[in-house]
């Protein structure tokens, strides 16, 4: 209950305009949102567990189903935007009905099956979690087209002024690492985290925070977005199609960048991490780095053993990536900064099934496993990510060319011998 009222929070400095635009395909409609998380606990745990449950309205079942086709036939995504109706005091209504019924469930959960119905509620309580997250990103990118430059929220924290914190290396000597969730671990883990595995890694060096604004800035003047040498193909081709110059949100006026946050356009912080890139974009500023970006086990094992699990989170107020502490210690050659938290970081692998993966049975099995292709791995949360989401095992994964979510990264390379 606590998660459900804190989606309804979110989207509680909206105006009922806002609760129905769709501002491109990968975006949903908030009202859409609110009320497909609610079609999930309907559909899993209502419909199967709780005897005599009646459905608010049987056409709920076909228009807020994501892409579930083994269940049914779900509303075309791009059209989600065309939703008028139901109202959005019917989905909210729609929502009370159904964590009333849940309620009822929780209270009286025949024994037989309390074993399936406590790990759908998990997975539910998480997938809702994950809507929290994209919530933020449509709202930032349906408010981002109003030429009105129009803000969330004024009541969001202020990002702090800080000290630039330099870049540096932290090795790691490889070798034979465990990857993914361990059996027998009971902590909640999605699908695609398991099973743990063996995978040898060649020495390594990670960079100890994410790339800033400010190098970013740096790439661009350089001439980054125009020199081929430096992108891969399909990439350089979606930048000259779309005219890409600057991450997304970006504008520059007379010497200065601003960029549109969820406060509304503000300068870019030059020491926050650059944020609102493509795979591709991060790919050809490592290029022009003369580095490489992290695979996915260099990643994880480099965040199963950092002694900062510290982050700015959802609950941290700002929904916007702040800049590194430079007082976090006094040693910080030694210590990874934001692994956790800010930006979702790219990194260098492509989102395959770990060795042994198998899908969960019906028609929960299409929650991860039928988008492991065409897709890129990102780890450690961010700005709109509950902080109790995130873990080292973690997979998170966008087409490449994806620039809406809160997206950066950080550089790798091989280690000096």
């Amino acid at each position: 209950m606590d998660v459900r009222a804190g989606t309804e929070l979110l989207c509680s400095p909206l105006e009922t305009e806002d609760y129905v635009i769709q501002s491109m395909d990968d975006v949903s409609p908030p009202k859409w949102h609110l009320a497909h998380v609610t079609w999930f606990f309907e559909t899993f745990l209502l419909k199967p567990f709780l005897r005599g449950y009646l459905p608010l309205d049987e056409a709920y079942d076909h228009l807020f189903n994501s892409y579930y086709e083994t269940h049914g036939s779900p509303f075309p995504r791009p059209r989600r935007g065309l939703l008028s109706r139901p109202t959005v005091a019917e989905v909210y209504r729609y929502r009370h009905y159904v964590d009333e019924a849940m309620g009822v469930l929780m209270h009286n959960t025949p024994s037989e099956h309390s074993h399936a119905i406590a790990e759908r509620v998990c997975l539910g309580i998480h997938h809702e979690q994950q809507h929290q997250e994209l919530l933020a990103m449509d709202i930032k990118h349906i408010l981002a087209q109003n030429p009105l430059r129009p803000f969330y929220s004024k009541r969001l924290q202020v990002p702090p002024t800080r000290h630039p914190v330099p870049m540096r290396w932290r090795a790691y000597e490889g070798g034979l690492v465990s990857i993914g969730l361990e059996q027998g671990n009971e902590s909640f883990g999605f699908d695609n985290e398991r099973p743990a595995h063996s995978q040898y890694l060649e020495p390594f060096e990670l960079a100890t925070r994410p790339v800033t604004n400010q190098e970013y800035m740096r790439f661009i003047e350089l001439g980054g977005y125009q020199d081929p040498a430096l992108w891969l193909s399909d990439g350089w081709h979606l930048i000259r199609e779309n005219g890409w110059t600057a991450p997304l949100y970006w504008i520059r006026e007379g010497e200065r960048w601003y960029h549109f946050t969820l406060s509304g356009w503000l300068p870019v912080d030059p020491d926050a991490p650059v944020c609102h890139v493509s795979f591709y974009e991060a790919d050809a500023f490592a290029r022009w780095a003369g580095e490489r970006l992290p695979t996915e086990a260099e990643w994880e094992q480099a965040a199963t053993h950092t002694r900062n699990r510290t982050g700015n989170f959802a609950e941290s107020g700002y929904l916007q990536p702040v800049a590194a502490e430079a007082g976090a210690t006094n040693n910080l050659s030694d210590l990874l900064l934001q692994m956790f938290g800010d930006v979702w970081e790219w990194t260098g692998s492509a989102y395959r099934p770990y060795p042994g993966f198998r899908v969960l049975s019906g028609s929960l099995g299409e929650y991860n496993g039928k988008f492991m292709s065409g897709q890129m791995v990102l780890r450690g949360g961010c700005c709109a990510t509950p902080a109790s989401h995130i873990r080292p095992t973690y997979r998170n994964f966008f087409p490449p060319s994806a620039r809406w979510a809160f997206s950066g990264f950080r550089l790798a390379r091989e280690a000096t011998r």
